[in-house]
């Protein structure tokens, strides 16, 4: 029994020993855990980055809508194949987008260092693009442009599936990647010539004419200078080639024969585009106040139209470079008395040269829509309004445009709210362009048929949008909107054959048309 109990006593110790000798080789002190931080200095949502002095914010939404009667969701039907409307055009486009941002602060002796970026990712419904002989179906993608008259469609994907620009992957935008420090603001951000509410003064319709909006961003080299009391000042040179290019037309291509005469009738193709490489990017400065009852701004934006030669080579010549520009005036009123947080945001825009800054690059410059006619086989409306235009040996000739755009928002209560939008726009040609393409002899007065020649048109939209957000950061949206083109050509023509709307070579009225989208939305803000 002895025996035993000393025993146990020994393995008892000896595990103790042992023991011992493990907890000897642990740290004394555990390593404290170091938690993320609120970080308050730069508002809600801040926090700051483990180790470091730098606050960050996540933020973005998730978005479900359909557009009806139309096939890029937020527009009109101003392209083909919408413009068809025909067995062609969509009658839905749906959309599911993520959107994410990512904004960082850090304090420094010069001020704060911020960095913000924001992107896209979204997959929509395609349109139709053309017939394939070698596949025996149709091809879709998520890119939709107009096919030059009597050029063979072309068919986009692949034998098995039809794409969306990516196909089940949908695609990818990059909207905002900028840094500001010490007043500079350098990368892809709206242009500092854009009202605030950039192209939504109470809508969620992209489309609207009547003033600048580059609302995913456009890349630039800003300084801005706070003067207090709400007033700032700013000066930025921004990229010209993605967002602000109208085009530069030469008009001596609509001359070469009489079915380029007729397709442009029915198209829109004034003539060849001739725009050259990038010289300058656009200089623009601003102004603006900012107070309790709402704010000011005043913007002004110079563009250098830079364009190729009059032929394919080198020898052919050039014009010479024309600056066009901008000036744009923006008031925003809060708190009206008709209601708490009532608003009216209004803003009018002058452009020579500067076609972009009016017709803003979602809206476009180009209008194909085709209708109904009582005395053809159907109707047509096909203008254009580009930044400048030209013939072979001659200088370049700015197009001037003016417009406006406006909303009225009210709010019913706090779950529930509803905005009154409208814009116009009108462009007008030079007195060269009007005639070679109208005068006597003019390429498009030649066409036998045409009763009154003019390239000018207008713009007029009119919309209405009701927003309903049971819970916070919820909101569901419908927003109807009207679209009218005026333009002033008339007569009855023999057109061709207009790819890829499948439009047989017949009679057709030049007139006026209309549009009319409905945009479904739910979104969830984070």
């Amino acid at each position: 029994m002895k025996l035993v109990k000393s025993l146990l006593l020994g393995s008892a110790a000896g595990l103790i020993a042992v023991g011992g000798a493990q907890a000897a080789d642990l740290p004394v002190k555990a390593k404290a855990v170091e938690y993320v931080k609120i970080c308050s200095l730069y508002g809600a949502g801040f926090y700051y980055i483990p180790g470091t002095d730098t606050c960050i914010k996540l933020g973005g939404y998730l978005r479900a809508e359909v557009g009806l009667n139309t096939n890029s969701i937020y527009g009109t039907q101003s392209a083909s194949p919408a413009s068809g409307r025909n067995r062609l055009s969509n009658y839905y486009t749906m959309r599911a987008r993520q959107d994410l941002n990512i904004d960082t602060r850090t304090a420094t002796e010069y001020g704060v260092v911020r960095t913000f970026f924001d992107a896209t990712f979204s997959w929509t419904t395609g349109g139709y693009q053309g017939t394939g002989s070698a596949f025996g179906g149709t091809a879709y993608t998520g890119t939709l442009g107009l096919n030059t008259a009597g050029a063979s469609p072309a068919l986009v994907g692949s034998s098995i599936n039809p794409t969306d620009g990516g196909a089940s992957g949908g695609s990818l935008g990059v909207y905002y990647a900028f840094i500001q420090f010490a007043g500079f603001t350098m990368g892809k951000a709206v242009s500092q010539f854009d009202a605030p509410w950039t192209n939504y003064p109470g809508n969620n319709f992209d489309g609207l004419v009547g003033g600048s909006g580059t609302v995913t961003g456009v890349n630039q080299f800003t300084y801005t200078a706070d003067f207090g009391q709400g007033v700032t000042a700013s000066f930025s040179a921004e990229d010209a080639t993605a967002y602000y290019q109208a085009g530069n037309l030469n008009l001596s291509a609509a001359a070469a024969s009489g079915a380029s005469a007729i397709a442009g009738l029915t198209t829109g193709a004034l003539g060849a585009n001739a725009i050259g490489g990038s010289r300058s990017p656009n200089l623009v400065g601003m102004v603006r106040v900012d107070q309790a009852w709402g704010l000011f701004q005043a913007s002004v934006a110079a563009h250098d139209n830079h364009v190729a030669y009059y032929g394919a080579t080198e020898p052919t010549g050039h014009p010479d470079d024309k600056w066009g520009w901008a000036v744009q005036l923006a008031l925003s009123i809060k708190n009206i008395p008709t209601g708490a947080g009532d608003t009216i945001n209004i803003q009018g825009v002058y452009t020579d040269g500067a076609t972009r800054y009016n017709f803003q690059n979602l809206a476009g410059s180009t209008y194909l829509m085709y209708g109904s006619s009582g005395i053809a086989y159907q109707s047509v409306a096909a203008v254009a309004a580009p930044d400048t235009v030209f013939i072979n040996g001659g200088q370049q000739e700015t197009v001037k445009t003016w417009g406006f755009r406006g909303a009225y928002t009210h709010n019913w209560d706090p779950y529930w709210n509803t905005a009154l939008y409208g814009a116009y726009a009108q462009a007008q040609f030079g007195n060269g362009a009007k005639t070679f393409l109208c005068g006597a002899g003019g390429v498009f007065s030649s066409v036998a048929g045409v009763t009154s020649c003019n390239p000018d048109f207008n713009i007029a939209q009119v919309g209405v949008i009701t927003r309903w957000t049971p819970v916070k950061n919820l909101t569901f949206s419908a927003d109807l909107t009207w679209t009218h083109v005026d333009q002033k050509y008339s007569g009855v023509i023999a057109g061709g054959n207009n790819f890829p709307v499948a439009k047989p070579a017949a009679a057709y009225e030049l007139k006026d048309q209309d549009s009319l989208t409905l945009l479904l939305r739910a979104q969830r803000n984070w």
